[in-house]
């Protein structure tokens, strides 16, 4: 996808994307981290999917973005949902969007090394 095309996406839309993206990283993450019986599996994959977990992921990755990264992930932040979070607060709810829009953006460009990069420094010690 071109570039221009990409960052005309709406932020709502990038996220939808990167959400895809990051349950299957930590799913992949999980399944080679340990034996763990499916239901241990599903726990554990959750735990790293749901919004307060994501919020404190993009906390963590916060120095390690670019300037670019960073306008992604205002973008995403600010923009408005059509979805409430059933179990996060509005901030970390808005805060996962912005993760999962950057995660989203940085799939589409092509630009995989990144994402590997920050997704890998966001949940290391999760698992």
């Amino acid at each position: 996808m071109e570039v221009e095309r990409i960052n005309s996406l709406s932020p709502v839309t990038l996220a939808y994307i990167g959400d895809a993206v990051f349950s299957l990283y930590v799913r992949n993450r999980a399944v080679e981290a340990a034996e763990y019986r499916p239901a241990e599996l599903n726990a554990k994959v959750n735990a790293c999917v749901r919004a307060t977990a994501q919020s404190a992921i993009l906390e963590r990755i916060q120095p390690l973005l670019t300037e670019e990264e960073k306008d992604v992930v205002r973008r995403g932040r600010n923009c408005h949902t059509p979805y409430k979070a059933k179990n996060a607060g509005l901030m970390d709810y808005k805060r996962a969007t912005a993760l999962e829009a950057l995660f989203g953006w940085l799939y589409l460009s092509g630009n995989h090394a990144r994402l590997q990069e920050l997704q890998s420094a966001g949940v290391d010690g999760m698992l």
